[in-house]
């Protein structure tokens, strides 16, 4: 079997360190150890892939050399008729797998031209985060692609229930839309001793408005004012990284909290051994749509997770069994949930050990691969007979 991964996005480089790049190196790994032959087409395929995906052809996409929003996008447009090209002169695929990305029709209208079944991963609600953290020029013809592509999908799959109320909006055929929430390679995330020393609170991801880490810094503040004696640990960097270095500073925190910066898949692992428990903090001031990586790989590395009540995730954080949930925005109510586990050993094992059992049951990568190849082959069957 041949499958054709497109990742289309700038913004994205496969073989990165975002959560983005994490998700398309997990997914084409999955597909792979089923013995599928994959072939990946992105603007981005710098840098060192991992030792089991080295071996992976790649097609390269034009790369954009500049930050102006306009011109980005006239290149993505352009980069459509590439992406046409190629499907047409390489052969046979047995599958169109695309990450979704602005300016990008071709691979679902492609593929549905050629019969070939098209499986469109749509991760976020991107016009409208686009419209609110960035820009979004030329925005009619980027709804209309938009448009076309979740049209032309023969399966649309999506992280969670809204965005999946995202993509039929656009068009996308409610029974080919299928939420499948993120997964973790548990592999990766081997049993380790809980660590010596001060408790420490950790966070992974990348540093962005949405991720509400500054209440978790005012709930650390509470803590050691309190008399914990407590650590926090701040695993990635962004964009929020000097505002938060100025609020510790203020808080008179800043010698107690470590900033490892950008990290490696590969070095993920290790810091999340650093840790006693987890923290994935949302405001309440905006939509939550996000099925994040961060509290997988948490509950794969069997670490209790305190998670804010937003969106679906109580579906995946079931309070008191495999973590904690706290209302967004709450520095007191955060605090004392961080006390509960500082305080309770026990509890926060078993809380880490049923994470961990719930993830590699439910969302190990393995299975959403084998789903999307179960619709794929349906919809492969559906066409052929129609």
């Amino acid at each position: 079997m041949r499958v054709l991964y497109v990742c289309a996005d700038q913004g994205i480089p496969v073989f990165g360190c975002k959560g983005a790049s994490v998700h398309i190196q997990e997914m084409v790994r999955a597909f792979v150890t089923q013995g599928i032959e994959v072939v990946i087409m992105s603007p981005r395929l710098e840098g060192i892939p991992p030792a089991d995906l080295a071996h992976l052809a790649g097609i390269p996409l034009p790369r954009a050399d500049n930050k102006n929003a306009t011109r980005r996008a006239l290149l993505s447009i352009e980069t459509n008729k590439l992406i046409s090209n190629a499907l047409s002169d390489l052969g046979s695929w047995d599958l169109v797998y695309e990450r979704h990305s602005l300016f990008t029709q071709a691979p679902m209208s492609v593929a549905l031209q050629e019969g070939i079944p098209g499986v469109l991963e749509v991760n976020a609600p991107l016009l409208e985060e686009q419209a609110r953290h960035r820009q979004l020029p030329m925005a009619l013809e980027a709804r209309s692609m938009a448009c076309c592509a979740m049209r032309c999908a023969r399966v649309v799959t999506t992280v969670s229930p809204a965005v999946s109320q995202y993509a039929q909006s656009l068009g996308a055929h409610p029974e080919r839309v299928h939420v499948m929430e993120n997964g973790v390679n548990p592999h990766r995330f081997p049993a380790t001793p809980k660590p010596q020393g001060p408790f420490t609170i950790g966070f992974l991801g990348t540093l962005k408005p949405w991720h509400d880490v500054a209440t978790l810094v005012r709930a650390f503040a509470l803590l050691r004012k309190g008399g914990l004696d407590a650590r926090l640990l701040i695993v990635g960097d962004g964009p929020e990284r000097a505002s938060l270095q100025a609020q510790l500073e203020r808080l008179q925190m800043a010698d107690f909290v470590e900033f490892t910066g950008k990290q490696t898949p590969e070095q993920v692992p290790q810091q999340l051994a650093r840790m006693h428990v987890a923290v994935a903090p949302y405001g309440d001031g905006q939509p939550f749509y996000f099925s994040p990586l961060k509290i997988y790989e948490y509950m794969a590395a069997e670490l209790p997770v305190v998670a804010s009540r937003v969106g679906h995730l109580a579906s995946v954080v079931q309070d008191g069994h495999n973590g904690l949930l706290c209302p967004p925005g709450d520095p007191l109510a955060l605090a004392s949930q961080l006390e509960t586990l500082a305080n309770d050993t026990d509890f926060a094992e078993r809380l880490g050990s049923n994470a961990r059992e719930h993830v590699i049951a439910n969302h190990d990568w393995s299975q959403v691969a084998s789903r999307v190849l179960e619709l794929a082959n349906i919809q492969r069957r559906v066409m052929v007979a129609s």
